[in-house]
């Protein structure tokens, strides 16, 4: 018998993002890139800030999935920096997805956004985030993406 999967809650990203760009229609979907331009990270024990670094690249295919992938870094509060590379996929109704699109407030209860976050860093007190598996439940709002991060146990 394989041991049981348990998740445990570690820490929250919030990350504040700029403008949508788009690159249209690519075959695959509709390509759109999304600057993340700042934010902070929370938890017991690991507190800091999202770097303006990098962006959240994805894919909408014409069902209305969203296929995402981030990639941006962080600096937590005694100067360890942390690469931050999230995949994920975010998928509900047409018209809420529309809205969410549009900017427009949207109960995050109604959409399915999940992301399989992963971590690097040469911190020593921060190599657990290498040595673990993690997921995340977030919410996109207009101008933040917020991701609660667990550890997989």
């Amino acid at each position: 018998m394989t041991p049981s999967l348990q998740t445990k809650y570690v820490f929250t990203i919030t990350a504040l993002i700029g403008p949508v760009l788009t690159a249209g229609e690519t075959g695959s979907g509709v390509r759109r890139v999304i600057p993340v331009i700042g934010g902070e990270v929370r938890g017991e024990g690991i507190n800091g800030k999202v770097l303006p670094s990098g962006a959240d690249f994805q894919i909408i295919r014409p069902n209305e999935l969203i296929e995402l992938e981030a990639k941006y870094a962080v600096e937590l509060d005694d100067g360890a920096v942390v690469y931050v590379e999230n995949r994920g996929i975010r998928f509900g109704p047409a018209e809420l997805m529309q809205r969410l699109k549009k900017g427009e407030p949207v109960d995050p209860k109604l959409i399915y956004f999940r992301t399989v976050p992963r971590f690097e860093t040469g911190h020593p007190r921060y190599s657990w985030l290498m040595e673990n598996l993690f997921v995340g439940s977030a919410a996109r709002h207009a101008e933040r993406v917020i991701i609660d991060v667990h550890q997989v146990l």
